[in-house]
C-alpha cells in the first residue's frame, strides 16, 4: 500500500512554498491535483527528472473524484501527492481526503501545511491580523447564504478583523456587495479595508480603501479581502491592526 500526502503548496511559486512541501513533492510519485494548480507545480519544478512524474489533473468541482483518485493511486503502490493552493486544512482537501480514509484504512495519511491567503495577503498589506480575526468564504457552493450571513454578521458585532476567500464569481457577482451591507449595520463606513488580487503570482496588486468604499468594488475568484476592526488604520501606506501595546 502506498502513501498519501496532503500538500499546501502556497501561492504556488516555489519560493513561498515550505521546504517540507519542496521535499515531499520530490519524493513522490504522482501528483494529483486541480488543473490550475498542476500547472503550477509543473512550472515551479522544471527540472528533468520532476519533469517526468506522473500528473493527474481534474477539473474545478470534482473534488470528490479527485480524492478517490489520490485513494487508487496509492492502492497500486504509489506515494501520492495531492496539491492545495494555500494550505490543504483552510479550505483545502485534507478534510475531504481524511472523510473518505474511512473507507482506505491501511492508507497512511500526511498533512503538510502551507501559507493560506490570510498570511500572504497579510504580508503584502502589512500586518493586519495582528489581533483576533475571522476567516468567512463567500462561497454559498458547500455553506447557505443565510449562514454566511450570520457569520459575518456576528464576527462584525464581535469587531473581528475578517479575511473574505471566494468573494466573487460569475454567479456570486454582488456577494462583496451583500457582506460589506451587512457589515455596514454594527462597523464605521470608514473602517480600513485591503483587497490583494493574484496573492504571490504573476499580477499581484493590492489596495486600500474604505469599508463602504469596498462594497463597490470590482473582485474575483483570485482576491482575498480584509477587512479590519475599529481600530485598524493605515500607517505609511500600510494596514495595521494594533495588537494594544504601550508605545
Amino acid at each position: 500500500m502506498g502513501k498519501i500526502f496532503v500538500v499546501g503548496i502556497g501561492p504556488g511559486n516555489r519560493a513561498q512554498m515550505t521546504i517540507q512541501a519542496q521535499d515531499v513533492l520530490w519524493q513522490c510519485d504522482v501528483i494529483v491535483g486541480y488543473t490550475v494548480y498542476v500547472e503550477l507545480i509543473k512550472k515551479a519544478f522544471p527540472e528533468e527528472n520532476f519533469q517526468q512524474k506522473e500528473f493527474l489533473a481534474t477539473p474545478m468541482r470534482k473534488e470528490t473524484d479527485r480524492c478517490r483518485l489520490v485513494f487508487e493511486e496509492a492502492g497500486k503502490g504509489k506515494s501520492v501527492a495531492l496539491v492545495c493552493s494555500g494550505d490543504a486544512g483552510v479550505y483545502g482537501l485534507s478534510g475531504l481526503i481524511l472523510e473518505l480514509s474511512e473507507q482506505f484504512p491501511k492508507v497512511d495519511i500526511v498533512v503538510v501545511p502551507g501559507t493560506t491567503a490570510a498570511l500572504t495577503g497579510a504580508a503584502v498589506l502589512g500586518a493586519p491580523l495582528i489581533h483576533d480575526f475571522a476567516l468567512i468564504s463567500l462561497s454559498d457552493l458547500m455553506t447557505p447564504l443565510a449562514k454566511i450571513e450570520n457569520r459575518i454578521r456576528h464576527a462584525a458585532q464581535g469587531d473581528f478583523v475578517m479575511v473574505l476567500y471566494n468573494p466573487s464569481s460569475k454567479k456570486r457577482g454582488d456577494y462583496l456587495q451583500k457582506a460589506c451591507d451587512w457589515m455596514l449595520d454594527y462597523c464605521s463606513p470608514d473602517t480600513i479595508c485591503g483587497l490583494v488580487e493574484n496573492i504571490g503570482r504573476e499580477g499581484e496588486r493590492y489596495e486600500l480603501c474604505t469599508l463602504k468604499e469596498c462594497r463597490d468594488k470590482k473582485v474575483n475568484m483570485f482576491t482575498t479581502v480584509f477587512i479590519g476592526n475599529s481600530q485598524t488604520r493605515i500607517i505609511n501606506g500600510k494596514m495595521v491592526t494594533p495588537r494594544g501595546y504601550q508605545l
